[in-house]
């Protein structure tokens, strides 16, 4: 059988109002560029089912005897905890994506990444899988945000397919290279001044 390689099929990227920031971001930075307002509809989310419950307890007693509602509110403390992680991830992934509004985020991206190219490390942090298998992973999470509903996944490979072009953080830091040495330059000839 003759080898045959596939042909490349780009990354579809859908229109959005605002700028993609990446369309497969690692579960630490969806976490870590996590504004407040999501922590706090997580929060909520994840108190809306034990307090429902126990409202429902209120108004139509279970009867489930001694020891049964405390598993109940157990198992529903437990659903409830997922579903405002779920509900907070999502609102701090749709970000990444440009469906909502995300010009802190975008700030925060390119300085992260003009950082990380300033200090020679990769962008995407260092990966121990074969180049293969850094796509299969992209391939596999890519925009699995938008399905968290039906498929909980998440990614947590580093890779260097995310959907963007890098280069507009090469080219900010020899922006900001160049202006640093401008001015170490102007700060030395004052010196010699005076």
């Amino acid at each position: 059988m003759a080898d045959s390689q596939r042909p490349y099929v780009p990354v579809s990227t859908p229109e959005t109002q605002y700028p993609l920031i990446d369309n497969d971001p690692h579960i630490k930075r969806v976490c870590k560029y996590a504004r407040r307002s999501d922590y706090v509809a997580g929060t909520l989310s994840t108190m809306a089912g034990p307090a429902l419950m126990l409202l429902w307890e209120r108004i139509s007693p279970s009867m489930v005897g001694k020891g049964g509602f405390a598993r109940i509110m157990r198992l529903e403390t437990a659903i409830s905890v997922t579903f405002g992680f779920f509900v907070f991830y999502e609102r701090s992934i749709l970000r990444f994506y440009g469906f909502s509004e995300n010009k802190r985020e975008v700030e925060m991206d390119m300085r992260e990444m003009v950082d990380k190219v300033k200090k020679n490390e990769p962008l995407y942090g260092k990966s121990t899988l074969t180049p293969h298998m850094q796509a299969v992973a992209a391939r596999n999470s890519r925009y699995s945000g938008l399905f968290l509903h039906i498929i909980p996944f998440a990614n947590f490979v580093n890779h260097e397919q995310h959907g963007v072009d890098t280069a507009k953080y090469y080219q900010q830091a020899e922006r900001e290279l160049a202006a640093e040495q401008a001015t170490e330059g102007l700060v030395s000839e004052q010196t010699e001044t005076s």
